[in-house]
């Protein structure tokens, strides 16, 4: 008898290529050409690629130098985020005709919990279908599908079939599925995890599991016991359309202003380390990862991203704030970075936050 829970029916929807889409979208001569979002030929980052530019090896965190050296015909455009926006409102309100339990995890992507659903449908294959060709109809754009019976798993399948597919996992191919799935696969699963699994003989789903909760948990410590159920088909994470506002907080402001990225990776490496001593002086973790970015001019401006599993790893925390810290271009240097962590697995009365006083 499997222990998952057979009866969920979760749909993660994933837009393809948001940005550059949208902007091809806008734009018809920028259409089946390499585009990236962000960035310059000189300076600055990408935050999304086409797919026309993927093929070159272009995509979202890549220098704005190396993606005209891997893509020569590469356009750049300036990212229009009150564009984004108001097609992602466009598009939750088409997931609300189907079902109050959603959880966007960023304007492009988010979880749907149909098991039960306003149309009475009792496919979420097909729910997943109308849903597509409607964002299609109402904004022009494709999406992508991952259909199963948990967060995880739908997420994992969503990225199965894209551009523009879906695939759908029953819970009777759940456990072959995943014994099947490359280890780099796994959603959560980032390159350095990789890379220790590979050295320990770990490359696909089935070596995952022929391991013990006690292997696991003594090389990846918490993360191992998350590694050990999901192979197992096990995550219990409910799709939560409301948010816990509540978080652990750290952050720093600067002597000086800080001009580049790199610098700044250098100094959320040291806040990521001071969160997560607080983190475990707590005993708590969370899912939703804040970066807070106050520029030379007081304006302030937080990014997020949340994840599909508790964290509270130095690793994983820098790992996230350095992609939120690459999500757009700065708008100007920096006087404060913070990290905070909120989505907790339990309860706190208010935020703590701890102000680093050590010169950088």
């Amino acid at each position: 008898m499997d222990d998952f829970n057979r009866d969920r029916k979760i749909i993660h929807v994933d837009m393809d290529a948001f940005y550059a889409s949208v902007e091809q979208m806008d734009n018809p001569e920028l259409r089946g050409k390499p585009v990236a979002v962000g960035g310059s030929e000189t300076r600055g980052v990408v935050s999304a690629a086409s797919y026309e530019a993927r093929k070159f090896g272009v995509r979202s965190a890549l220098s704005g130098a190396l993606a005209k050296k891997y893509c020569p015909e590469i356009i750049f455009v300036r990212p229009r985020f009150d564009r984004y926006k108001e097609i992602s409102q466009k598009i939750r309100k088409i997931f609300l005709d189907y079902t109050d339990l959603v959880e966007p995890l960023s304007l492009d992507e988010a979880y749907l919990d149909v098991t039960q659903n306003k149309k009475g449908n009792p496919s979420a294959t097909l729910i997943a279908q109308e849903i597509r060709r409607r964002i299609y109809e109402e904004t022009g754009l494709t999406a992508s599908a991952g259909i199963s019976i948990n967060k995880f798993i739908a997420k994992v399948a969503s990225d199965y079939n894209k551009p523009n597919g879906q695939k759908t996992v029953t819970p009777d191919e759940v456990i072959l599925f995943l014994e099947a799935l490359p280890i780099g696969k796994f959603y959560g699963v980032g390159k350095v995890t990789r890379d220790k699994m590979y050295q320990l003989g770990i490359f696909t789903g089935l070596d995952l599991k022929q391991k013990s909760v006690e292997f696991l948990e003594k090389n990846f410590g918490k993360s191992g016991v998350y590694y050990y159920h999901i192979v197992r088909g096990i995550h219990n994470s409910e799709v939560k359309p409301e948010r816990v506002a509540k978080s652990v907080a750290t952050e720093h402001t600067f002597n000086e202003n800080l001009t580049s990225e790199i610098f700044m990776e250098e100094k959320l490496q040291t806040i990521a380390g001071e969160l997560e001593r607080r983190l475990k002086r707590y005993n708590i973790a969370g899912k939703t990862v804040t970066l807070k970015i106050k520029y030379s001019d007081f304006t302030l401006q937080t990014r997020s991203k949340t994840l599909p599993y508790f964290i509270s790893d130095k690793s994983l925390l820098y790992d996230t704030a350095k992609e939120l810290l690459y999500q757009e271009r700065m708008k100007d240097s920096v006087r404060l970075l913070g990290i905070s962590l909120n989505n907790l697995n339990t309860e706190v009365k208010k935020t703590v936050v701890v102000q680093l006083r050590f010169d950088f």
